[in-house]
């Protein structure tokens, strides 16, 4: 696959993701089986503890993995994720997650994700989650 294919994916995909719009979720690269994006931790994100809310945190590690997953062309959607938590983000982090393929076979894959919370200077920082994706192909091109 190229990378005019997984870009084309990932327009496309991206904007229908109403979710991802909504919690200000950027696309900042994506390649074949590979995908970057952030967010800012707004104060609506924070939960009782003011704290970003966790499910938050896996739903940028779930766009990444959507984008990666998604980037061969072909309609892909999760069978299943796991995440665990490491450090908090707190409101004005700028988390970014990076999805990598791992597996890739007939129409199954295994895709992990780490989302980390930039330094003050942008360089990437501490870990804030590990997150590992199953994906399945549905079998039909991504069209638009």
């Amino acid at each position: 696959m190229t990378a005019d294919v997984a870009r084309r994916s990932a327009e496309v995909m991206l904007a229908a993701d109403r979710a991802s719009r909504s919690l200000g979720i950027t696309l900042e690269h994506v390649g074949p089986g590979t995908a970057d994006v952030s967010m800012v931790v707004r104060e609506d994100m924070t939960n009782g503890w003011d704290l970003c809310h966790g499910g938050l945190i896996a739903t940028l590690a779930d766009t990444a993995f959507a984008v990666a997953c998604n980037s061969h062309g072909e309609v892909t959607v999760a069978a299943g994720f796991d995440v665990t938590f490491l450090e908090p983000g707190r409101a004005g982090d700028r988390l970014r997650a990076h999805a990598e393929e791992r597996s890739r076979r007939g129409r199954s894959g295994i895709y992990d994700v780490t989302v980390r919370r930039d330094e003050p200077d942008g360089s990437p920082g501490v870990v804030i989650a590990e997150f590992r994706g199953r994906s399945r192909s549905l079998g039909r091109p991504i069209t638009g």
